[in-house]
Parts: structure tokens; C-alpha cells; sequence
């Protein structure tokens, strides 16, 4: 008897570590490298334990948070340039639908910086970064670390590895100064443990080329560039330039040579355009910009210019200077020439295909790395294809449509496209700002405008500035405008609360928004009046509070027991159960009748007021935001720090339950919640 006692407690105590426990799965070290007497690099060394993984510096707005790193301004150095990080592993995350960043095991980040100081000295760095598994994510955490400079030690040989790459080694510092500063290892450690550097050299983990993300934007490009053919600036050069060199040539072969050229000098333009953009700016940077708000609100007002010039209101041309200049060289003939006559192409087609290529160039900086020159290559290569094919079967150009109206029907119909992908850029800004200037049902009802009126446009029942007369339409234009008739229809549900997945990603996401069930639901101003003090629609439409305190006194007049839901805004796995699980009938039904959940969101960044901020008994940590708060209350009741955390509990906060952590089985779920509210009753 006492043996299976002895069992049954052995295993209860597993049970209870397995699902309240505090983890701490990222420990950092520092080395200092020196470059030159002025110049050295930072390097903060993550390593990651088994299972979790540390997501990148570049993340777009809406997914989980970013690494940041704040270094503290001092005298004795500045820095240079920003903060350099390893390749990671990309995936396409179904949750918040974009591709994300992030590393595994072990990871390195580095920094430049440049030293106005005879003294050794230290630079303090906060590192604020987000770990998840897949079945828990912890809240973001904020790492204090420090890099030890030394400006005496020696700048070592470059070592060459096994690639023969070149690389420096670590540098070799006085006896006195060779330990550096390490971040905390655990929860219970309040200052920065010194540890003993060698010169080990970690190892880069190997990591899989996005090609699935690179071939979907040359895919992408290379349709753009067609539709780019199909514009009056550039339709109409194909057959003349194709004459010009089979006519001027005195050889078929010759011909076909020279047309080839031609076409293999536009894709050098265009790739070297992409090119200097990547120069210019940086893969890494490329990245940054495109998630920066201020950044989105110049991307949406340079595609609205664009939209207009599509459309009539303007063109936008490059000075005619330049096109006569480049005119002039393309006479002097051989490659030169030809090379000359591309570049003249490019320059007059700009009106063209200017707002297509500066599209082209905004959607590949999102993506990072050689992105932009990936689009440029595809776009390039759609539009030289037609030049050379037709050069070599000359016999092709008469089965070619002639040039009329229906080209600049073309160039409209982009510009609504433009357009419509416009406020897609002034929805991230208002994202990222929490404004809700720019909710679900706004952009919804924005793109159900744009597209009709592009319907309307296309049945000839609306005329712009540059189009001709239209006795009637053809049926290709009929057919088309058929489409996207049928695809403003299909938008309207959304308003309605449907998930329009047929366009996830674009629009905001269902819970932002004046209604998460949108319009005519019992989500309406009525239904509004009478919420709880302190309560609001959340997910599913179930009545939610954010704030412990009134939730629990709202549970106690309503008889009901309390679901606390430790959560986050950017918590991968708490979409995954709302989206999955909470949808489910017989769960929804549970969470808005049978209880009261309290979500509380532990990376909630308002601050508390002044008189409220306190530090952590548990963690030592100063509490200054909300999401502080709840974190806090997490580790110091629960002994957690994992989401999503459930814990249902009776008006008294004592657990009815054993907590659960992130739980994908529906049937276990919900028997989970039963449980709980019978042992309530």
C-alpha cells in the first residue's frame, strides 16, 4: 500500500512539473573582437536549448516580436552600421500567414563599432527577443548583457576555415581582462554570471535556401513583366524593333543574333537595377524598411501615385535629356548600339513600367536578401522573351494583336490593381500603431469599391481620360469583367464576418475590426450597451475581459467559474487554439454561456501608471507595463511562463484544475473544461 502511495505521489509530481514550470531556454555569452585599433565587433552568442527557437531581427508587422537590440549611449564608442545576423530557417507560418525568421541551437549576432577611448571599458546592451516551441511561447523577455573593451589587446592573425573563407579570430586580451560578461542563465540569477571565453569557434548551423519564397517572386515578376508587354508604351515597340533587326541585318543569323543581344541587354539593366537597390540599401535593411511604419506610409503613397498615373491623371517620365542622349549612342551600332537601344527602351517605356518595377521592388524588399534581384530578373526576362522569339520566327508577328484602345485598358486595369495593393501598406502602419483607423471591415469595403468600379470600367459603363470610343466590348473584356465582378461579390461576406480565405493576409485580421463577426452580428452597438463594465468582444466572439480584477467581480455576480487565458498578441499557439479549438460548436458554446474568461496579455506595452510600477518579487525584474504585470502574476502563482496558459479557477482564484497548456485535441479540450466547471457546481 505504502509503495503504491509512494507511486501515485511520484507521479503526481511529474504531472505538476510537466505543466507548471519556468523555462529559460536561451542563454547569452559576449566576446569582443578587435578589428583594427579604432574598430571592433560585438559579438552576443545565442544558445538555444533543443525544441525552442529564437525568432530574427526582421519580422514583418503582425507576426511575433522581433530581437532588438538597445545598446547604451556612452562617450567611448559609436556604432557602425547595425546589428549583422546569421542566416536562419525560413518558414511559412499558417498562423500569421508570412514567412518567418528564426534560429535554432545556436545563433551569433554581431555588431561594428568604433572606439574614442584610451581606457578599457564596458558597453551595457539590452536585448529584447520572443522563444517559442511548438506548443508553448514565452512572453518577451528583456536580457541585460555586457561586452568588455579592451583598447590594449592584440588583433589576431586571420585564421582561414575549412572553405577558405577567411575570418578573424578572437582577440587575445591581457590576463587581467579575459573574462567577459554573460546574460543571465536562469530566473533565479540577478546579475550577469562571468564566464571564461575560449577560443572555440561555435558553429553556423546549416541552414535550407527559402527557394520556395525566391521562385514565388520571380513567378510573380515574370507574370508582372508580361503584363507590362501588354501596355502602349511597350506592345507597340515589338514588332518595330524586331523589323529593325531582321531588316537591317544582312543575314537571318545575323538577325536573330543581334535580337537576342537585345534582349539579353534588357535583362542586364533591369538585374543591375535590382542590384544597386540591394547595394544601396542592404539585404538585411531591405527587410527593416518594409516593416518600419513610416516606411509603409511612403510605399502607400508612392503606389497611389503610381494608380493615378495609370489612370490617366499624369505621366510620369524620365527627362527627355536623358532619352535623346541614350537615343544618340544606340546609332553608333554594334553591341554597344544595341546595348543603347535597350537602355532607350527602359527610358521610354518608364511610364509604363515604372509603377510596375517600383512595385515589383517594394513586394521583394519585404522578402529580404536577393529578393530584389530575383524580380528583377523574372520581370526582365518576361519582357526580352517576346524580342528575341519573334526575331528568330518572324512569321509569329502576324498572329499578333494590333495596337489600339484595348492597350490602354490594360494600363487601367494595373492601376486599379495598384491601387487596391496600396492600402495594404496603410493597413500594416495602422497595424503596427494600433490606430484602428483601418479596421477589417474598412479595407474590405475599400477593396469592394476599387474592384466594382474596375467592373463597371470593364462593362463600358465608366470612361477615363485616355481611352477611345467603345461601341462595344469584346469577350475577352466581358469575360474578364465577369471576374472581377464575381470577386467583388466574393469580398462582401467578409463584412459579414466569412474568413475570405481566398485572400488571407491581405486584409486585417478578423479580430480587428469594428465587430469580429463584422456587420448584423450580435457583436452590434445594442449588444455593446450592455457588455460588462471593462469587457469586449474577443475571439469567436466570445465576451472577454482584459483586466483580473473586474473580471473576477463580474464571475462572482454571474455565478460563474473563471477561465484566466495567459496569452499574447503575438503568441503563435494562442491563434492556433482560437482558430482551431475555440471554433469548434460545442467549445464556443462552453466559452460564452458556461464561464467568464479573463485574457491576459503578457506582451501588452502600455504602461502602468507610475504609483503601480513595482519590482518583482520572484523575478527581481522592474514591472512597468501591463503585460508586465500579467507575466509576473503567471510565474509568481503558476510557477510558468509559457503560452498559452489556461487555468480555471473559482472566485476564491483557487484552481478547480489541473492548468493546461497549449492542447490542439478538441475532445480533450473541451472535457477539460467541463471538468473544471463541474467541480465548480
Amino acid at each position: 500500500m505504502n509503495k503504491n502511495l509512494f507511486l501515485v505521489s511520484i507521479m503526481l509530481l511529474f504531472s505538476i512539473i510537466a505543466k507548471a514550470q519556468l523555462y529559460n531556454p536561451i542563454r547569452w555569452q559576449t566576446t569582443v573582437q578587435k578589428i583594427s585599433d579604432t574598430e571592433y565587433e560585438l559579438q552576443a552568442n545565442a544558445i538555444i536549448e533543443s525544441g525552442w527557437h529564437l525568432y530574427s531581427q526582421n519580422v514583418a508587422d503582425g507576426g511575433p516580436i522581433p530581437t532588438h537590440f538597445n545598446f547604451i549611449k556612452s562617450p567611448d564608442f559609436q556604432l557602425l552600421g547595425t546589428v549583422k545576423e546569421e542566416k536562419g530557417k525560413i518558414i511559412n507560418d499558417p498562423v500569421f500567414k508570412m514567412a518567418i525568421t528564426f534560429f535554432e541551437k545556436e545563433t551569433t549576432f554581431k555588431q561594428r563599432i568604433k572606439i574614442s577611448s584610451s581606457k578599457a571599458f564596458k558597453i551595457k546592451t539590452e536585448i529584447e527577443f520572443m522563444v517559442c516551441n511548438d506548443e508553448n511561447c514565452l512572453p518577451p523577455g528583456t536580457e541585460e548583457i555586457e561586452f568588455n573593451v579592451s583598447p590594449k589587446a592584440i588583433i589576431a592573425k586571420t585564421e582561414t576555415s575549412d572553405q577558405g573563407e577567411g575570418k578573424i579570430s578572437k582577440e587575445l586580451l591581457p590576463s587581467d581582462s579575459a573574462a567577459v560578461m554573460a546574460s543571465k542563465a536562469t530566473a533565479e540569477v540577478k546579475t550577469p554570471i562571468k564566464e571564461i571565453t575560449t577560443k572555440k569557434e561555435f558553429k553556423k548551423p546549416v541552414q535550407k535556401k527559402n527557394s520556395k519564397s525566391f521562385s514565388g517572386i520571380f513567378i510573380i515578376a515574370f507574370l508582372s513583366g508580361f503584363a507590362a508587354l501588354l501596355t502602349p508604351c511597350v506592345f507597340p515597340m515589338i514588332p518595330m524593333t524586331v523589323s529593325y533587326f531582321t531588316k537591317q541585318s544582312k543575314t537571318k543569323a545575323a538577325g536573330i543574333r543581334n535580337a537576342l543581344i537585345y534582349g539579353f541587354s534588357i535583362v542586364i539593366i533591369y538585374v543591375l537595377l535590382g542590384s544597386i537597390v540591394t547595394a544601396v540599401f542592404g539585404a538585411d535593411s531591405l527587410n527593416a524598411l518594409s516593416t518600419n511604419v513610416w516606411f509603409n506610409l511612403i510605399f502607400f503613397i508612392i503606389l497611389v501615385v503610381f494608380a493615378c498615373s495609370f489612370l490617366g491623371a499624369f505621366e510620369i517620365m524620365l527627362p527627355n535629356s536623358l532619352a535623346n542622349k541614350v537615343d544618340a549612342q544606340a546609332d553608333r551600332g554594334g553591341l554597344i548600339g544595341i546595348f543603347f537601344m535597350a537602355l532607350a527602351l527602359a527610358i521610354v517605356s518608364f511610364s509604363c513600367t515604372g509603377p510596375i518595377v517600383g512595385t515589383l521592388l517594394v513586394e521583394a524588399a519585404s522578402k529580404g536578401g536577393i529578393a530584389p534581384i530575383v524580380g528583377m530578373l523574372g520581370f526582365s526576362i518576361a519582357i526580352a522573351l517576346p524580342f528575341s522569339l519573334f526575331a528568330a520566327f518572324p512569321g509569329w508577328l502576324n498572329a499578333l494583336p494590333k495596337s489600339g484602345g484595348w492597350l490602354n485598358t490594360v494600363k487601367v486595369v494595373l492601376g486599379f490593381l495598384e491601387l487596391a495593393l496600396a492600402f495594404k501598406f496603410l493597413s500594416n502602419a495602422d497595424l503596427v500603431l494600433q490606430l484602428h483607423w483601418l479596421e477589417r471591415e474598412v479595407f474590405l469595403t475599400i477593396w469592394i469599391a476599387v474592384f466594382g468600379v474596375l467592373a463597371f470600367y470593364l462593362f463600358g459603363k465608366i470612361t477615363l481620360p485616355h481611352d477611345s470610343p467603345l461601341p462595344h466590348i469584346s469577350v475577352g473584356r466581358l469575360t474578364f469583367g465577369l471576374l472581377v465582378l464575381s470577386f467583388t461579390i466574393y469580398l462582401i461576406p467578409g463584412l459579414l464576418g466569412a474568413p475570405l480565405k481566398l485572400i488571407s493576409g491581405f486584409p486585417p485580421p478578423m479580430h480587428y475590426s469594428e465587430s469580429p463577426d463584422g456587420f448584423g452580428s450580435e457583436n452590434t452597438s445594442e449588444t455593446k450597451e450592455i457588455l460588462p463594465e471593462g469587457a469586449e468582444f474577443g475571439p469567436q466572439n466570445i465576451i472577454t475581459f482584459h483586466d483580473y480584477n473586474k473580471g473576477m467581480e463580474f464571475a462572482k455576480k454571474a455565478g460563474k467559474p473563471v477561465l484566466l487565458d495567459f496569452t499574447g498578441y503575438a503568441c503563435v499557439n494562442c491563434r492556433k487554439m482560437e482558430e482551431l479549438v475555440w471554433s469548434d460548436s460545442k467549445v464556443s458554446d462552453v466559452l460564452k454561456n458556461d464561464l467568464v474568461l479573463i485574457s491576459l496579455y503578457v506582451d501588452d506595452k502600455k504602461e502602468l501608471p507610475e504609483n503601480e510600477q513595482y519590482v518583482s518579487e520572484t523575478t527581481g525584474k522592474k514591472i512597468k507595463t501591463i503585460g508586465n504585470k500579467w507575466s509576473d502574476l503567471q510565474i509568481k502563482t503558476y510557477k510558468a511562463n509559457a503560452q498559452p496558459f489556461y487555468v480555471m479557477v473559482d472566485h476564491k482564484s483557487t484552481n478547480l484544475t489541473a492548468p493546461s497548456a497549449y492542447n490542439p485535441d478538441i475532445e480533450n479540450y473541451y472535457h477539460w473544461l467541463q471538468d473544471g466547471i463541474s467541480k465548480f457546481k
